[in-house]
């Protein structure tokens, strides 16, 4: 029996992060689009519906659509040992073969979507008038929750996983010092992030120390941390920098990355924040429209010598830049790269979560392309089929 409290890893949503995108277009319309969508807030759900899931063991399948209440910031805290193994929310991560994950896909997805942080808040109990909690976490939209279990386990059930319903998105934290010391921080060191995200990991790990030989307890412990934090992210606030006016920002170090260390960092990564787009564009053709097919991953300007990394790891793509928006695009478009270098290569090292189901209908319209079925109108209608069940049209399907 399904416990009731699953229907919040099941239920569905609006919108996802790092969704392939499959769109109609006029070519001279397209633009700049961002690699990932907006998570939409939702005030009010009178039905938490959820589409059908199915035992492992082949037991019935079931369907739940709960009524609820009206809910405000509706967060959950749910350990991994209460969800019940043989049901799994997603099928994503079972269709693509994966049953453990790979320490650099964890990486990999690590650098993508993971914040290492430490909070400093005013506490008038304690000796220095402010507590000080770092933490490693994860955060995505709730339809990729697996992946999040999936990350739990791989660290040894530690953390807690929560979900805010009222944003559609969970997230996945670990704040014990014991923790962070013995199992984030040694993965981490073996399996290194490529990203600029390293520098934070490296401030991150000295204030975990600090803290483990109690110096956030004493005033001037906490204020080597809070010259660390400084340099971390986006820093410190402004009360905390009015509060503690001796700050001096550590050197933050510049992270140069010269190689890919593992193919699967690369999937873990583009787990993350890869597209896989899917257009129509019009045509003088027979069907008087023509498909294309897409590969983007995208990051701020600052890791751009790694984007470069990547395409020379690939053999494909070209890099495009926005410097409006500080932004580098890796774009693989020609249609022989696609199916002889970009889907082999994740064929072999799979894509995890719904990003999984989308890349399978892609690649599903890359298949009918080659056989020539773009160019009849029985194939184009077939395309146009697969286009409108992926990413958006997704949420009402079935997912078992």
């Amino acid at each position: 029996m399904v416990p009731s409290y699953s229907r919040k890893i099941i239920s569905g949503q609006n919108n996802y992060l790092g969704m392939v995108t499959s769109h109609k277009m006029i070519e001279n319309e397209m633009g700049y689009r961002g690699s990932k969508s907006e998570l939409n807030s939702v005030k009010e759900q009178r039905v938490d519906g959820s589409w059908s899931i199915k035992a492992i063991s082949n037991k019935k399948m079931l369907l739940r659509c709960t009524l609820m209440g009206f809910e405000r910031n509706y967060p959950v805290k749910i350990s991994s040992k209460q969800l019940n193994k043989s049901f799994s929310t997603v099928s994503a991560i079972a269709e693509s073969g994966v049953k453990t994950l790979n320490p650099w896909f964890v990486s990999g997805f690590a650098d993508a979507e993971s914040s290492f942080s430490t909070s400093i808040y005013k506490n008038n109990k304690l000796t220095t008038g402010y507590r000080v909690k770092s933490s490693f976490s994860i955060g995505l939209n709730q339809r990729d929750s697996f992946i999040l279990y999936q990350v739990q386990e791989f660290f040894g059930g530690i953390g807690t996983i929560r979900l805010d319903k009222t944003a559609n998105a969970v997230k996945y934290s670990v704040d014990n010092l014991k923790d962070l010391r013995n199992i984030i921080i040694p993965h981490f060191k073996k399996y290194p992030l490529i990203t600029q995200k390293a520098a934070d990991f490296i401030l991150f790990e000295q204030i975990v120390e600090l803290m483990h030989e109690g110096a956030h307890i004493t005033i001037d412990g906490l204020q080597q941390i809070i010259n660390i934090k400084a340099s971390m992210n986006l820093g410190i606030s402004e009360t905390i920098k009015s509060e503690f006016n001796q700050t001096k920002p550590v050197k933050r170090t510049i992270i140069q990355t010269t190689n890919i260390p593992n193919p699967n960092w690369i999937t873990g990564f583009v787990s993350g924040e890869g597209n896989f787009d899917a257009g129509i564009r019009k045509s003088t053709n027979i069907v008087g429209s023509r498909v294309y097919l897409r590969f983007r991953l995208t990051q701020h300007t600052r890791d751009t010598q790694l984007m470069e990394l990547i395409i020379k790891y690939l053999g494909v793509g070209r890099l495009e830049k926005d410097s409006r928006n500080l932004v580098v695009t890796i774009v693989v478009g020609n249609f022989s790269n696609l199916t002889e270098i970009i889907i082999p290569f994740f064929n072999q090292y799979p894509i995890l979560g719904i990003k999984h189901l989308d890349y399978q209908d892609w690649c599903k319209i890359a298949n009918l392309i080659s056989q020539g079925s773009h160019l009849t109108i029985e194939g184009f209608e077939e395309i146009r089929v697969i286009e409108a069940i992926m990413n958006q049209g997704r949420k009402n399907k079935k997912i078992i």
